[in-house]
Order: structure tokens, then C-alpha cells, then sequence
């Protein structure tokens, strides 16, 4: 049996009764076309079962995939728990559709010898970053030796890339100093996991500088700048509340009896705020928490977690606008993106 010939761009502008050209700049959008030419080519295209340019063809001429890879810097079951996460994710994704730019997501590399991810092979015309190193990121080696344009969210970003940062350790410095005018000096903190795979720990302040990734370190140096030594420090294996509540359980048995525990997402705070409940203390009478990140938790009402707010839909239209410049030829901005003091109700003067 014979196969039957796909259609042509050739045989859309044969049909219509207009050139090859004009079918191009149909699809392509690049050019002016009226309205009635457009209907024309399209109605034709539809008789015909044309469903577009081929998008290898396309990608051909243009030198382009059409392709963004954004690089995850966590295990996926976790980032897509983290409404943070999906909420930069998902205005971000939007932003690119609109853009007619499709996504490609892609485990953080770690760097090991031989290692090869999508982001050594895979065509892309640009990567976003969400998150690095504060040393050495193999995400970035790559992305450098491929010439890949590239957009950093909190963390170095090399020279010539976009960058979204948040002012984090100042950031910290307000909670702890919000904590201190309420009269806490016994000051716990819970940070986010030093890398992707971790463990609910106490840790020692020297154990730190293991830490991976850099909103960890600017959140602990905080303390420093604030004037004030942790009591105790827990590592969470995640930033999730099932995290929180393990770290809470440690950082109250700890002989130093915090009044008061700084976690570094709202999650952590949350599951810190259950551990307190699970021991019958009272927050903010007996335990003050706060969180980082601005969510919403209706499962710890009627406790609003006191925190630093972000948005996280905005970090994402600002993390695609620095792609679109990159993809222009523009040279993007350095963004810095504000933060907001909540206070809620999970603060209170200390309990000695």
C-alpha cells in the first residue's frame, strides 16, 4: 500500500494561491501579513492536514531549540512539595509559553568524575539556575564550557549572566533582632539541608561551612552580624515539615533549653511548631518560632507564622524577563528582590 504524502509547506501556498514566503511569515509571525492572507493560508492548511513548520526545520534555520533548561536543586519530590518552589515555577513556565519557549528540567549535576546530565547534551538556548554554590558549581562549569547563556537565583552569578537575589542575611538579622527586643537570648536555629541528601542533625557552627548551598550560609551568618551565637543548630534533611518537626524535637531536648527557634523556610517552622505541640509547650508562651518564605500554612492555625515574606510568582516573571533579554541579546539586570517583615502570631516575649 502506498504511503500517503505528508503536505508541504509548498502545497499550503499552492493551495491559497500565495508564495512560500507568505506561508513562512504566517507561521513565523516575523512579517505582515493581513488578516484575510492569513485566513487563507490557514484555512488552506487546515484542508490539507498541514500542521506547521517541521520544529527540527525550524530549529535548523533559526540556530535556536526553542528549549530553557531549568536546573532543580533538590530532588524533584521534594521542590514540587515546596509551594515556594511551584509557585516560582509555575509563573515561570507561563512566562515562557507566552514566549513560545518551551522548558526542560534538569537535576542539579553534582560534579562527580564522568558524570554526564541533560545539561552536558541536551540543546537549550539558555539554563536557569535555581540556587548554587557558594563555591565551585558544576552547573555553571557546564553551562560556561557549552556557551550556554545562563540566569542565577541566589547565588555568584558568572559575568554576563542574569541574577535574582534576595537580601536574606539582612533578612535574618531583622528576625533575630525581633526575637532579642522580645527578650530571647537562648536562640536555636534550623537551616535548610546543606546538600541533597542529608540528615536531621545537631550540628557544630564549624560543620557549617559544608553547607552547599549559599542562602544557608547568608541565613547563619546572620547570627554573627546580630551579635548572638545559636544555642544549637540543626541540620533538616529537608525543607519540609515532617523535617521540622524532628529538628524541633532535637532543639528542645538540647541542654541549652532554647526559647525561641529561627528556621530557615516556614515549613521547617511549621513541623517545629507541631514538635512544640507534641511536648505541650504553648507558641508563642513557651516556644517563639519564626519562619522564612511568606506561606500560608492553614494547618498550624490559628498560629501565623511570623517570617520574612517573598513572592514567588514575581522571582519567576523576573527570572524569565532576564531569559528573554539573554535570548534578545540584551545584557540582563541584576535583579535584587525585596523582602517583608510578617509579623504573626508565633512570637511572643521570652519564657524564662
Amino acid at each position: 500500500m502506498a504511503k500517503t504524502k505528508k503536505p508541504t509547506m509548498a502545497d499550503v501556498a499552492a493551495r491559497a494561491g500565495v508564495s512560500l514566503s507568505t506561508v513562512s511569515l504566517t507561521y513565523s509571525g516575523a512579517g505582515p501579513i493581513s488578516p484575510d492572507t492569513k485566513a487563507r493560508v490557514e484555512r488552506a492548511a487546515e484542508e490539507l492536514g498541514y500542521g506547521g513548520p517541521s520544529p527540527q526545520g525550524r530549529a535548523l534555520r533559526s540556530g535556536r531549540s526553542g528549549i530553557v533548561g531549568v536546573v532543580i536543586h533538590e530532588k524533584f519530590a521534594r521542590s514540587f512539595r515546596d509551594p515556594l518552589n511551584l509557585r516560582i515555577l509555575d509563573s515561570l513556565i507561563a512566562d515562557f509559553g507566552a514566549m513560545g519557549v518551551g522548558v526542560l528540567l534538569i537535576p542539579q549535576p553534582t560534579g562527580e568524575p564522568g558524570e554526564r546530565t541533560l545539561l552536558d547534551t541536551a540543546a537549550m538556548d539558555a539554563v536557569v539556575v535555581l540556587r548554587v554554590r557558594d563555591h565551585e558549581e558544576p552547573a555553571l562549569t557546564i553551562a560556561r564550557k557549552r556557551g550556554i547563556p545562563m540566569v542565577v537565583m541566589e547565588g555568584p552569578a558568572p559575568e554576563g549572566a542574569g541574577s535574582l537575589d534576595i537580601d536574606d542575611t539582612e533578612a535574618t538579622v531583622r528576625l533575630i533582632s525581633h526575637l532579642r527586643e522580645l527578650g530571647h537570648e537562648r536562640i536555636a536555629t534550623v537551616t535548610l539541608p546543606f546538600g541533597v541528601e542529608a540528615d536531621t542533625r545537631i550540628i557544630t557552627r564549624e560543620e557549617t561551612a559544608r553547607a552547599a548551598w549559599t542562602p544557608i550560609h547568608h541565613r547563619l551568618d546572620a547570627f554573627e552580624l546580630a551579635g548572638l551565637e545559636p544555642c544549637v543548630i540543626i541540620e533538616s534533611h529537608a525543607s519540609m515539615v515532617e523535617a521540622g518537626i524532628a529538628a524541633g524535637h532535637l532543639a528542645l531536648a538540647h541542654p541549652s533549653k532554647p526559647t525561641a527557634i529561627v528556621c530557615q523556610s516556614d515549613l521547617l517552622a511549621g513541623g517545629v511548631i507541631l514538635a512544640a505541640k507534641e511536648q505541650g509547650l504553648s507558641v508563642p508562651d513557651d516556644l517563639s518560632v519564626t519562619g522564612f518564605d511568606g506561606l500560608d500554612l492553614p494547618w498550624v492555625a490559628p498560629h501565623e507564622v511570623t517570617t520574612m515574606k517573598q513572592d514567588g510568582a514575581a522571582k519567576g516573571r523576573v527570572l524569565a524577563a532576564e531569559v528573554k533579554a539573554l535570548l534578545e541579546g540584551r545584557t540582563p539586570e541584576r535583579v535584587l528582590m525585596p523582602l517583608e517583615f510578617r509579623r504573626g502570631n508565633t512570637t511572643g516575649p521570652a519564657n524564662p
